[in-house]
């Protein structure tokens, strides 16, 4: 008779704890993202309905609704995940998208899995702000950085990049009309765009690429490791300063199987036949297409996504020339924009041809995009000697 009672009461006991556990996680997710498997507990309270209007009161609807639910362990997953794979805030970013993915499909309500996005981001503590125009519900980030080809807002002196900008083509959100912004109480982080690590992705995720150039009457064959998750990653970041996408760097898979092979082939040449080699494998490695024929607009991309693409233009060459240099001589470097071109200028032990001053140092013309002529180290084609240009952007390795 005791044992029943035992039994009875111990079922009643693990009915509360199966009905307490529901309440309290009523959903598992579980997604691969970077080369690891992501996990995350998520309250029923947690979870929104359709939006019935797409108005700020609606969204303050559910934006209360989402702080009134067991919501800290959540954001404490994604700051340990963030910590733990040193994300930058970008990476970051794409990690809330998956996320907010995962709770509220995008294509079943654009509206909420934006809101999702917003709350985690102010969560997070970012400075996010969301407003709606013209029945379209709109994202900010409070970013202080130089970025281009996206529109920003400035609200009490401080700039707001437009987060989901790509998602409404040929929309003007530069100047908004009296409307609510809306923004989370002590979220107060500025976003940066700046990358200067990259995941850590699962070696068997790579296919290798193969590359072939002639320099010196002598072929080079390169079996390059690339991972198409690379591309997901830089699908809508924007047109940031030179200093940034000129440093974005190659993932480690890659980085080996391509660095070392190039740190042998220049081993035993001079310093000027090493960067002419390299200047040449940017040049003729790789097919060039303009940005406005590949992409359909302006797209600089990351060294690695030069090496990953087919095509490439004059600024995708120049900073795969520039991180090579970097990584095997670590010179000085100074970026010359034109008006329709993009070049390097590297200081070398011993200048050659044509040269510019720049704070006192002689930098030497080393141009990494196929021209007319087949241009030695020191030459500038023709067609930009009386062209304007601005340097924006030396590299000085010391400091």
């Amino acid at each position: 008779m005791i044992n029943l009672k035992r039994s009875i009461l111990y079922f009643i006991l693990m009915l509360i704890g199966l009905t307490f556990s529901n309440r309290v996680y009523g959903q598992n997710y579980s997604f691969e993202i970077y080369g690891n498997t992501f996990n995350l507990k998520v309250e029923n309270s947690f979870l929104l309905e359709n939006l019935e209007s797409i108005s700020t009161q609606s969204i303050n609807v559910a934006y209360n609704r989402l702080n009134e639910s067991h919501y800290q362990p959540i954001i404490d997953t994604l700051l340990a995940y963030q910590k733990d794979k040193n994300l930058n805030d970008w990476l970051f970013y794409q990690l809330i998208r998956r996320t907010a993915e995962e709770i509220s499909p995008k294509k079943q309500s654009y509206e909420r899995y934006t809101i999702y996005k917003w709350f985690l981001l102010g969560k997070s503590g970012y400075d996010a702000r969301l407003t709606v125009v013209d029945d379209r519900i709109v994202m900010y980030i409070y970013n202080d950085e130089n970025i281009s080809d996206i529109p920003s807002i400035v609200i009490g002196k401080k700039k707001y990049m437009c987060l989901n900008y790509h998602d409404y083509a040929h929309t003007n959100f530069t100047s908004l009309p009296e409307v609510e912004v809306l923004s989370i109480s002590n979220a107060s982080k500025s976003f940066s765009y700046r990358i200067t690590q990259m995941p850590d992705f699962n070696p068997k995720s790579y296919k290798e690429k193969k590359i072939t150039f002639r320099y010196k009457m002598q072929d080079y064959h390169f079996d390059i490791k690339l991972n198409s998750e690379v591309e997901a990653i830089f699908k809508n970041y924007p047109g940031v300063d030179f200093s940034y996408s000129f440093n974005i760097p190659l993932t480690k898979e890659t980085y080996s199987s391509l660095i070392p092979i190039l740190k042998i082939n220049i081993s035993k040449m001079s310093q000027k036949k090493g960067i002419d080699y390299l200047m040449r494998f940017t040049r003729y490695a790789f097919l060039y297409e303009d940005d406005s024929n590949n992409f359909g607009k302006e797209k600089r991309l990351s060294p690695e996504q030069t090496l990953l693409n087919q095509y490439s233009d004059c600024d995708d060459r120049a900073a795969l020339f520039f991180y090579l240099v970097k990584e095997i001589y670590n010179l000085p470097m100074i970026v010359l924009l034109y008006p329709t071109h993009v070049t390097m200028a590297v200081q070398l032990d011993k200048t050659k041809g044509n040269r510019i001053n720049y704070n006192g140092k002689s930098y030497t013309f080393c141009e990494p995009t196929p021209q007319l002529k087949d241009l030695r180290i020191g030459q500038l084609s023709p067609k930009f000697k009386k062209e304007h240009y601005e340097i924006v952007y030396a590299y000085d390795p010391i400091k």
